[in-house]
């Protein structure tokens, strides 16, 4: 993640009831309940305040002694300039994706899901929005069917060579 931050929880859900709810926080999509696992990611956001002890060690674990000064000088302009909200997130999807080339990699299938009710899956954790808030939403397992075709748009449109 940038600046090392990890700005981010696993919450990891494996009890059909559990799964259950969040399916009908994610508008009923099936994969949620029926996956063998469950990750929601939580994007940290309180944590990320330049004057958070959460900071400052993480920082610090990265530029020790003298260079922490101006470690945190640097992260607290940045964090001035930037939507840490977003930014957070972002650096979620980072972390989504590589837990997902990951499974494929053992043969795990997995799908991310970005729509859900996100104030429901704070109820359904005990989150308080301003510590965290949710990005998105793995299930893993198997397939109980084979996946159809894929569509996929061309690389002509997707891609530009400069």
């Amino acid at each position: 993640s940038s600046f090392g931050l990890e700005p981010w929880k696993f919450v990891v859900m494996s009890s059909q009831s559990q799964k259950l709810a969040l399916q009908a926080a994610c508008f009923q999509q099936p994969q949620v309940g029926t996956a063998s696992v469950v990750i929601v990611v939580l994007a940290k956001l309180a944590e990320m305040d330049p004057d958070s002890e959460y900071l400052r060690r993480l920082i610090a674990r990265e530029y020790p002694g003298d260079a922490l000064e101006a470690a945190l000088k640097n992260y607290r302009n940045f964090h001035a300039e930037t939507d840490i909200k977003a930014w957070s997130e972002h650096q979620c999807h980072i972390a989504a994706a590589n837990m997902m080339t990951a499974a494929a990699g053992i043969d795990i299938d997995s799908c991310a899901i970005g729509g859900f009710e996100p104030q429901e899956i704070q109820r359904i954790l005990g989150i308080d929005p301003n510590n965290m808030q949710p990005s998105l939403i793995l299930a893993f397992g198997y397939c109980a069917q084979a996946p159809g075709e894929k569509l996929r748009l061309p690389l002509s449109e997707l891609v530009e060579y400069r």
